[in-house]
């Protein structure tokens, strides 16, 4: 009698029919997809709200599904519209505005970073076809081949954020997908004063400088702040100026310039054609009566293309690159000049010297912080390597503090 009792109250428990549900939402979806294909040669279009009827209408009418409570059936049909029309399980992150980047290291380890910080996630995909068919669908619906044969593949998503995928054989361990996230937040320079980003007399300096139309390099490691903090900068650039935005995948959000133009490069077709890079970019905006050029990071051998266009009217322009120093960075940029030009080193360093005014390299600390730790001034060339004055830089206690010692870049002469 006892054990009778036990199996009613099971039975009428909402938590354990939701569990049982969950179990069959497979088949509740095979339904749906039915329904959906029958739309669809019907010309009928299934748009997102259209898709949330069928949803709704499939659980309504599916016997598993007759007694469960409302709000486990929305939780239901969430769960199936996310798995089939969104990014099934990362979707909750994708939501997060506090979330900046999502890294799915196969079906079962899937971090993501909060506040500058790296977390584990506790959910997972049922196991790996689930996950690299989730990844085939999400980049075919951007006409973007993802498979054996191209295991490799990027794309910007319409707010901004940029995806990467990597398929086995390349990934042996499974599926890899990275998400960097557009969170839409454009700090200005009081915030970033106030969170310990910048100091308020560096703030002023480079204000001024770019008032000045002094041109800046920005540079830093992976997910420092270098865009943010452009956009912060490009803030104090006179409204009447025309500015031409490049970009390898438009993040950029610059505001206050009406005569602004945005321009992004084109990553390769199907059939590995099309590709538009940023040095003919670069090229294409000279063409465009800029009165200054923002790149919004070189690379490779378009560094050259950018350096010309320093030296052809363009101050004030703004770039970002990746470096760990901003010594490191005036070594790398002349490297790059160097394969997309015949110079030799010793000239380009000349170059190099002459189109860039200011450097600024961007931290952040192993706690997750994020903050300029040093402002540069490059002030020219000289026979025992570049000559550079460190205008500002960070103390014991990571605080931005002018300096006034002078430093130069000692580094390799080879023509």
């Amino acid at each position: 009698m006892r054990r009778k009792t036990t199996t009613k109250s099971a039975q009428s428990d909402p938590l354990l029919s939701a569990k049982a549900i969950r179990k069959d939402e497979e088949n509740i979806r095979k339904r749906i997809e039915v329904n959906i294909l029958t739309l669809l040669h019907t010309g009928v279009e299934t748009d997102d709200a259209a898709f949330r009827e069928i949803i709704a209408d499939a659980i309504s009418k599916d016997p598993d599904t007759s007694s469960l409570p409302l709000v486990e059936k929305r939780a239901l049909a969430e769960r199936i519209f996310n798995a089939m029309r969104r990014m099934d399980i990362l979707q909750p992150l994708m939501e997060d505005s506090e979330v900046t980047e999502i890294m799915v290291n196969g079906p079962f380890r899937i971090f993501y970073e909060k506040g500058g910080r790296l977390y584990r996630s506790d959910v997972a995909f049922k196991d790996l076809s689930s996950l690299e068919n989730l990844l085939i669908h999400f980049f075919s619906r951007a006409n973007r081949p993802l498979n054996e044969s191209s295991p490799l593949a990027d794309l910007r998503l319409p707010d901004g954020s940029r995806a990467n995928a990597v398929l086995p054989p390349i990934a042996p361990d499974g599926p890899i997908f990275t998400i960097r996230k557009f969170t839409g937040v454009h700090p200005d320079m009081k915030e970033l004063i106030r969170q310990g980003f910048i100091s308020d007399e560096a703030a002023d300096y480079l204000r001024e400088s770019v008032i000045e139309r002094k041109t800046i390099f920005l540079c830093g490691g992976t997910g420092s702040g270098k865009t943010t903090f452009l956009n912060t900068l490009s803030a104090f650039i006179p409204s009447d100026e025309r500015v031409i935005t490049i970009e390898d995948s438009a993040e950029l959000s610059l505001q206050g310039l009406p005569n602004l133009v945005r321009l992004e490069a084109r990553l390769p077709g199907p059939e590995g054609s099309g590709e538009i890079g940023i040095g003919q970019l670069i090229r294409t905006a000279l063409r465009m009566r800029p009165s200054r050029i923002i790149v919004g990071e070189v690379r490779g051998s378009e560094a050259a293309d950018m350096l010309h266009a320093l030296h052809t009217g363009h101050p004030g322009s703004l770039c970002t690159g990746h470096a760990n120093s901003c010594d490191e960075m005036l070594s790398r940029l002349a490297t790059m000049v160097m394969a997309g030009s015949s110079l030799p080193y010793s000239a380009i360093s000349r170059q190099i010297a002459m189109g860039i005014d200011i450097l600024i390299h961007i931290t952040r600390s192993s706690s997750g912080r994020r903050y300029v730790d040093e402002i540069t001034e490059l002030r020219g060339y000289r026979s025992e390597g570049f000559d550079t004055h460190n205008i500002f830089c960070t103390d014991k206690k990571e605080r931005l503090v002018r300096n006034s010692s002078s430093v130069s870049h000692e580094g390799q002469i080879s023509d």
